[in-house]
């Protein structure tokens, strides 16, 4: 029913009559109105108050013969109906409860947004230690101050509390985490409180990765790696595996050949910090151009025009004067000059800051590729080894392949320590002479050998392969240890291209994705390996460093997040099962444990890279593809820290990660078998 308001008919009536309360009334009130349950003697009564406008709340309904009608008056109206009769069965509420009722609901809203939820609480031993690592979801995702502890209890009553840290990527609320934390003991049960007053039910933490193989039979042999390889050493050392184990291994020539350890002749004519022309051969400087000269000259006579001479594998360019014999080129104008002239020998383009300035006599300077002379330079053939006793096709495939990223230089030792491993235990161990009689294997130790050259030899932090598609001043020589595409971001599913996040379209950038989609050799030659051996139905691509181990999906699209499509409920949880039982095999060694906060789909676990081989193999061909990122982060007690390994650890640290990867590829073989068998 519709309330209406008090009229003036009713005030008049109420004024008329005698307050004399009742016993048990509710007491005079003139301050503020009040929601009350009256019963009235009699019908006339109630036809009074409807008469009059007064505020009916509700349909008066008949209960144990009294009539019952909830009313919003005073607290004087209400004793002048008492003093005629009526009672006050119920005050309903009052005037100011609705404000205080309001805030307990927004308090009480507040509290059930702050829903807490373990996504995940594992525990472990590595060297003596036992860590535990959680992660726990708020619901309060929009409030970013919002602060979550973690409480955990040993067996004997011990505990302690640690902070998370609030995650987000690409803008989004991922979780609250924290590094794998320090614990006295095994923890038997954690919870979780935040600052919003939720907290989390109590849970029982999960042993990681709680999968361990059976330790190596006596005799089987291993520890095949002593030192860092560049490529040349890794040809050699496939060469001798071929030769060594002829019934166990092809040796497989990839079908691209790279570019190779190669890079056009340049030089500086003129002074860059004030007036300089770059100049650049067309070919690669071991073709020829390494050791040409170029310069330039003034020609001592007025009104001269400016000329370029080639002769004797010297360029000389003769500048351009004025009346009184001063020379007028500028620097824009000699590298015009010099392009045009000889345009299947050179390019020249402006050195940043010097365009539009006289350019001065210069050189002769000599023309160079800047790299040793002591590696091969010609395009590399990348090679496979081909491992199993039946080399056909006809078991299922395995394939580890290594060093997409130049400075990566442990993971080649990863995949060659693991062959060999196989290739040697074959004859005397039963358990590796099944698994290369279900099994054929298959690794690339470096798929980007030009880029390891160049790691090894000129710049140790080089990521990406020598293929240099910069134009204009980008091409300057300063910009030498920048050039190159990342070979890991120029496959063709979730690709920069294709509007995914996590690659560069900048010929500089780290993570540069190359003029298109497989524009590389590199990744054709990975992709067109695989297509070319289609058992293969598991993948592993090692890299380094930090610890993972993902899976697809490898990238998302901006906005929000939109990853590629994630993986069947079945596979995900094959994914994760054969994880800990790789993570297993890993911690077998020397008891590294890869943290469960690491374990995922790469896009979740460490970050969106766009056209990544994983993705490619995966969506486009169907097969199991995982990462590795070797090169765990070690803990130090004495600092209570953990401390990165680097790209390049001192080699006892190399060596050690090969030890413990192999063991990983080892069980992946073991899995991929298992997954054949049913």
């Amino acid at each position: 029913m519709k309330r209406r308001g008090v009229g003036l008919a009713l005030v008049l009536l109420l004024s008329l009559l005698v307050p004399v309360p009742s016993a048990g009334a509710a007491p005079a009130r003139s301050d503020g109105l009040s929601l009350v349950r009256v019963a009235l003697p009699d019908a006339a009564m109630y036809d009074e108050l409807v008469a009059s406008g007064a505020d009916i709340a509700a349909r008066p309904r008949v209960d144990g013969g009294q009539l019952l009608v909830d009313l919003v008056l005073s607290g004087s109206e209400l004793d002048a109906l008492v003093a005629r009769g009526a009672r006050t069965v119920q005050v309903i509420e009052r005037e100011g409860d609705g404000a205080a009722r309001y805030a307990q609901s927004r308090a009480k809203r507040a509290a059930a947004a702050d829903t807490l939820h373990f996504l995940s609480a594992y525990w472990w031993t590595s060297g003596g230690q036992t860590f535990l690592q959680t992660q726990v979801a708020t619901t309060a995702i929009a409030d970013p101050d919002v602060e979550i502890t973690v409480t955990w209890t040993t067996a004997d009553g011990t505990t302690g509390s640690f902070p998370l840290e609030r995650f987000e990527d690409a803008g989004e609320y991922q979780y609250h985490v924290a590094l794998p934390q320090p614990l006295p003991a095994q923890p038997v049960k954690v919870s979780a409180t935040s600052s919003l007053g939720g907290v989390s039910r109590t849970i029982t933490p999960t042993a990681w990765p709680g999968s361990t193989p059976p330790p190596a039979p006596s005799g089987y042999q291993e520890d095949f790696v002593d030192a860092y390889m560049a490529p040349t050493d890794i040809k050699a050392r496939l060469a001798r595996l071929a030769r060594q184990y002829p019934g166990l291994v092809d040796l497989v020539d990839l079908p691209h050949k790279t570019q190779g350890y190669r890079r056009t002749a340049t030089a500086y004519l003129g002074d860059p910090a004030s007036a300089a022309v770059v100049v650049e051969s067309v070919k690669f400087g071991d073709e020829g151009p390494n050791g040409w000269q170029v310069k330039t000259v003034a020609p001592g006579k007025p009104n001269r025009a400016a000329q370029a001479t080639w002769r004797d594998r010297v360029l000389t360019v003769s500048l351009a004067t004025d009346a009184s014999g001063a020379v007028i080129s500028t620097t824009d104008q000699v590298a015009a000059l010099i392009t045009a002239r000889f345009p299947q020998r050179f390019n020249a383009f402006v050195a940043d800051g010097s365009a539009g300035k006289v350019m001065p006599v210069a050189g002769p300077v000599t023309m160079g590729d800047g790299l040793a002379g002591s590696i091969p330079h010609k395009p590399w053939t990348v090679q496979a080894l081909r491992i199993g006793v039946h080399r056909d096709g006809s078991r299922i495939g395995v394939l580890a392949y290594s060093q997409e990223h130049a400075r990566e230089w442990a993971t080649p030792l990863v995949t060659l320590e693991f062959a060999e491993r196989l290739l040697a235990n074959y004859a005397t161990d039963p358990a590796t002479r099944q698994l290369l009689e279900d099994v054929e294997v298959f690794v690339i130790p470096t798929v980007n050998p030009d880029g390891a050259n160049y790691s090894f030899q000129d710049a140790n932090f080089q990521r990406k392969n020598m293929v240099n598609h910069c134009t204009g001043t980008q091409r300057d020589p300063r910009y030498a240890d920048s050039w190159g595409v990342d070979v890991n971001r120029n496959y063709s599913v979730g690709s920069l291209f294709d509007g995914y996040v996590g690659a560069s379209a900048n010929c500089l950038s780290g993570t540069y994705a190359g003029t298109g989609e497989l524009s590389e050799a590199e990744s054709n030659n990975v992709i067109d390996f695989t297509k070319a051996h289609d058992n293969i139905r598991f993948v592993m691509n090692v890299h380094s460093y930090g610890g993972y181990f993902m899976w697809p999906p490898g990238a998302y699209a901006m906005p929000g997040r939109v990853t590629l499509p994630r993986p069947s409920a079945e596979e995900a949880a094959f994914f994760q099962a054969s994880a800990k039982r790789i993570v297993g095999a890993i911690a077998s060694s020397r008891g590294t444990v890869t943290w469960p906060s690491q374990t995922g789909p790469v896009a979740d676990v460490l970050y969106s890279a766009a056209g990544n081989s994983a993705d490619e193999l995966y969506y486009e061909l169907g097969i199991f593809a995982w990462d590795f990122e070797i090169g765990n982060d070690r803990w130090n007690p004495s600092t209570g820290e953990w401390e990165g390994v680097g790209f390049q650890p001192p080699f006892p640290e190399a060596h050690a990660e090969s030890q413990e990867y192999a063991d990983g590829l080892v069980e992946l073989l073991n899995v991929a078998r298992d997954y054949e068998q049913g």
